[in-house]
């Protein structure tokens, strides 16, 4: 019995695992697993914008093919395109496809429904333009609109409007308005009047579309060359009233600021799809920079456009998507517009390279970074790269006090002193009455170099760097929200390298704001960290761009480094800031040799400037291989809460070239 109910179970699972086999051979022969196959094989096909390979029904595959492309062409993307769950009716197989595609900065999301239909042991797509998208019909094809943002504002000090929206004239051809076989002769006429590459030019043309207007200038206002009467006089000649994320100036802090023009294809291909053709960015200076604050996200529109049958047809339009922009974050500086200004005006007929940077010592505030016309377009006043001559004896002073010396201690001043063979003298000009023994101060208002020299054995090169990290140089900015170069001492020099960093010449390099700091440390007794962009944390937060290359872009009027040899010379990296800073015993006596440089040194046309009473000092760094050789003139300042550094990169002396003009800019400022 037992052995009977054994066999009777054992039977009894034999049949179900056969009816479970025989379940499983079913569903294998409904063809469910080509019908899932093919669906998924269709969805990747599509995402490759590839479908050549793939069974079609309805159309010829290759035929499909081009009509997919064409299809999406203008989003200039590839959408990621997932198949849903495959339903069966006998020989057809029906399935959603969910696309999913970044357009700019929007995502766009849709399914449409596929249909399959098996023909032998093949699956073969049921091909329509729906399949692409929902209710895209026979004929039309897909593109994007932008929808620009609001670009953010630049602000100065106190929120004042820098950069803002201001009317512009956008000038070029409108392909509507003139015949083809007339729109090379007209994009040759207006790049003529605009002053553009005529080739160049007219090949942007000749590649745009039958509807398009192609930009070739855009005007803060019309000029006597360029009047709205002689734009229209030429076929398809048009100005198209906009506006423009602008400074007050074409020039104003160009160098500094930057510029928002249409996306190179540099940009564009940089920008990891945040750029499209036709969108508006910035170009180098806080415009790059901070460009995705600024910028905000662009709202897009996908349109589909029907084939345009006959000559003259005005196509309609079907949106299918749309996305609202998201205005840009306003970027807040220090810079104070009278004071840039005036120091742009100050140094408007200075040829050589050129700076003027004003801080205010209280609060770090950068007021005024100019360069000059000199400089075309290259941000001397943050980025250049210079010896800085004697206005470094600041530094050698406060190295000098530390080792117990005050301003009425005695120093010697010959007319020459030998280094290791190198003779160092003094500038032309120095006078016989403060050679000798001489009080530093006297040294200091005059700038004895032989004095200073011969201090080389009592301040090692370490000290002298300290001593400017005192100053709040050769250190890092981490408040400064722009790109700058801080300056940089060697900490290690020996004999007449040693000897030279003693004159602020060597491998020590300042930039005008470096200077500007330092000068600004003495005025409020303690290290300035300088500050320029307010609400850089926002930008970090937003995930703007900070990349430091950013400023490297050649702005409008071009872009070129400094001309000079000392410019070329490596920078040391930036340290921590001194241990030790400058304390307020130690910038009063500073202040007092400062002042000496204007009652009994030569600076003294600085005393006619009004208020309160200036300090300053002088320097002169030679550079070159030329004999005589070349200098860069500096003079650096302070006048209450003022700060002011002024550089000529190839010029006489700092009292005679830089001088004037730091006696120009502080009588205007009041």
């Amino acid at each position: 019995m037992w052995q009977m109910g054994k066999l009777k179970k054992h039977g009894l699972v034999l049949g179900l695992v056969s009816l479970v086999m025989a379940g499983s051979l079913t569903a294998c022969d409904d063809g469910r697993s080509g019908a899932e196959g093919a669906a998924k094989q269709l969805a990747s096909s599509l995402a490759a914008l590839d479908v050549g390979q793939i069974a079609v029904e309805g159309k010829d595959a290759a035929a499909a093919n081009d009509q997919l492309k064409a299809v999406f062409e203008g989003l200039d993307a590839k959408p990621a395109v997932e198949s849903g769950e495959v339903k069966l009716d006998g020989d057809t197989a029906t399935f959603p496809l969910k696309y999913s595609w970044n357009i700019g900065s929007a995502k766009w999301e849709y399914s449409s429904e596929a249909t399959l239909k098996k023909a032998g042991d093949k699956w073969a797509v049921q091909w329509t333009p729906a399949l692409l998208a929902p209710e895209l019909s026979e004929g039309e094809t897909l593109s994007v609109k932008t929808v620009p943002a609001q670009r953010g504002q630049i602000l100065g000090a106190g929120d004042a409007p820098i950069v803002e929206d201001r009317p512009v004239f956008r000038v070029g051809i409108d392909k509507t308005k003139v015949p083809a076989e007339q729109a090379d002769a007209s994009a040759r006429a207006m790049a003529a009047l605009l002053g553009l590459d005529a080739e160049e030019y007219a090949k942007q043309v000749a590649a745009s579309g039958p509807q398009a207007f192609v930009e070739g200038l855009v005007l803060r206002a019309y000029t006597a060359d360029i009047t709205e009467a002689k734009i229209e006089a030429i076929p398809g000649g048009s100005s198209i009233l906009d506006s423009m994320a602008l400074a007050p100036t074409r020039t104003f802090a160009r160098a500094l600021l930057g510029s928002v023009g249409q996306a190179s294809a540099e940009q564009i291909e940089n920008s990891n799809g945040a750029l499209r053709a036709g969108d508006t960015t910035g170009t180098g200076g806080l415009q790059q920079k901070y460009d995705a604050l600024l910028r905000g996200k662009d709202g897009v529109e996908v349109r589909a456009t029907p084939e345009v049958k006959s000559e003259g047809e005005t196509p309609g339009t079907k949106v299918f998507f749309s996305s609202l922009p998201a205005p840009g974050t306003t970027l807040k500086t220090t810079l104070d517009l009278k004071l840039q200004q005036l120091a742009e005006e100050t140094l408007a007929g200075v040829g050589p390279a050129s700076a003027i940077v004003a801080l205010k010592p209280s609060t770090g505030a950068v007021l005024a970074a100019a360069s000059g016309p000199g400089s075309n377009g290259y941000n001397t006043a943050l980025l250049g790269q210079y010896a800085p001559g004697s206005t470094f004896k600041i530094v050698d002073s406060l190295a000098m006090f530390r080792n117990g010396a005050t301003p009425d201690s005695k120093v010697e001043c010959p007319s020459t002193l030998a280094v290791d063979g190198r003779t160092f003298k003094n500038a032309e000009g120095y006078p016989e009455s403060s050679l000798g023994s001489v009080a530093l101060r006297d040294a200091f208002a005059h700038s004895c170099n032989t004095a200073f020299i011969n201090a080389r054995d009592a301040v090692s090169q370490d000290q002298l760097e300290s001593a400017a990290q005192a100053l709040g140089v050769a250190v890092e900015a981490p408040k400064l929200g722009a790109d700058a170069f801080l300056g940089s001492v060697p900490g290690a020099a020996e004999g007449t390298e040693h000897a030279a960093s003693m004159i602020g010449q060597g491998k020590v390099l300042f930039s005008p704001l470096s200077a500007a700091v330092m000068a600004a440390s003495v005025a409020n007794g303690a290290p300035v960290s300088p500050q320029l962009v307010l609400n850089a944390d926002a930008a970090q937060a937003s995930g703007a761009s900070q990349n430091p290359s950013a400023g490297a872009t050649p702005t409008e009027s071009g872009s070129a480094p400094p001309s000079s040899a000392s410019a070329s010379v490596s920078a040391v990296p930036a340290s921590p800031a001194s241990t030790k800073p400058i304390t307020k015993e130690e910038a009063a006596a500073l202040s007092d040799m400062m002042r000496a440089v204007v009652t009994s040194g030569h600076a003294g046309f600085l005393a006619e400037v009004p208020g309160t009473p200036v300090g300053a000092k002088t320097g002169t760094a030679e550079f070159g291989n030329d004999n005589p050789p070349k200098t860069h003139a500096w003079i650096v300042a302070t006048h209450g809460d003022l700060a002011v550094a002024v550089f000529v990169e190839e010029g006489g002396l700092g009292a005679t070239v830089s001088g004037p003009l730091l006696k120009t800019f502080l009588t205007a400022a009041g």
